[in-house]
């Protein structure tokens, strides 16, 4: 990561969420993955401990507000939590900066978007539902989606919180079937967990990516399925040194408490062993942006013979100080 009076240049790589806007034509791709609860004797000094390490993380999650936003949720009136808050937390003092590669920096400013982007003439970023309140967060901060006891509580257990499971991806990357060939063929996951449908380039030198992604909400049918549609931009083999960047949207009660389609980003620079997290849930990703929460629910969604609402996602590499939203190369292995 380069300090403000650093003059040799890094390569960093920026992600921003553009726009939602009408599309005629949907790319959808889903992910869902079931798991069971086991049934577990209560014992009240192993529940006492795992309290303490929640609300340890908590204190590490939840950083300082400037402000707190907390507004009603509109589609469901009748659920147990109406209400929702984001925390307007300073840029510097975002998780990102907890970072031990981070430590100590300060967020930079932007520099010009890639040649051929117009970012003028953008929809208003008002397709969260957050921001339906009417509220924002001031200039100098970001929304933070607040991290409840219930949300830790989901998990299997405290650490694996914010994580996505390692038992999706297999590491027998040296497969001799024709798995091995093409990035589908290497995305080697567990085919009775999850299904998926994937559309990649591969084989080249490429300094970044851009999709536009249709929202949907889609039904899972418990707690622990997930239907997700996502950017993914990766380097490395899959065994113990994949790097990715990820952005999109998922459906996950698990992770969020409810069946909304929100904004997600994840990151990892060791195949999803102890690296990387979703969202703002870990030090790592740079927000700057304070219009648009991480985590947040999306409004409207796609319908089927109806209207059809879409997201544009940008992640580019730059030789240049950090622009809006960014991960340090340092963070990464060989991305």
């Amino acid at each position: 990561m380069v300090s403000c009076c650093c003059k040799i240049p890094i390569f960093v790589f920026i992600f921003l969420l553009l726009v939602i806007s009408s599309s005629i034509c949907a790319t959808h791709s889903s992910e869902t993955g079931n798991s069971q609860a086991n049934n577990q004797t209560f014992r009240p000094e192993e529940e006492s401990k795992k309290l303490k390490l929640v609300r340890e993380r908590l204190n590490k999650i939840n950083k300082p507000a400037l402000k707190t936003i907390q507004a009603i949720n509109l589609i469901c009136l009748t659920c147990r939590s109406p209400l929702f808050a984001f925390y307007c937390v300073l840029l510097r003092h975002q998780p990102a900066f907890d970072h031990p590669k981070l430590k100590g920096k300060k967020p930079l400013d932007p520099p010009e978007s890639p040649n051929g982007h117009n970012r003028k003439g953008m929809a208003a970023e008002d397709f969260q539902m957050w921001m339906m309140s009417g509220e924002s967060c001031p200039e100098g901060t970001i929304p933070i989606r607040r991290t409840t006891e219930g949300d830790m509580l989901r998990a299997s257990s405290v650490a694996s919180f914010g994580k996505k499971p390692t038992r999706l991806v297999r590491r027998d990357s040296t497969s001799d079937g024709h798995e091995s060939q093409g990035f589908e063929k290497r995305l080697q996951l567990s085919a009775n967990r999850v299904k998926h449908a994937v559309g990649y380039v591969s084989g080249d030198e490429y300094y970044g990516a851009k999709a536009n992604i249709n929202v949907w909400a889609p039904r899972v049918s418990n707690q622990y399925e997930f239907s997700l549609s996502q950017l993914w931009v990766i380097s490395g083999s899959f065994g113990d040194d994949l790097n990715t960047i990820e952005a999109g949207w998922q459906v996950s009660p698990e992770l969020y408490g409810d069946y909304y389609p929100r904004f997600f980003t994840y990151w990892t620079s060791d195949a999803y062993q102890a690296t990387g997290c979703y969202n703002l849930l870990c030090s790592g990703f740079v927000q700057t942006n304070n219009r648009i929460a991480i985590g947040a629910a999306i409004s409207p969604t796609s319908s089927y013979g109806g209207g059809q609402f879409d997201i544009s996602l940008l992640v580019w590499k730059v030789n240049l100080v950090p622009p809006p939203n960014y991960y340090t190369n340092k963070m990464f292995t060989n991305l």
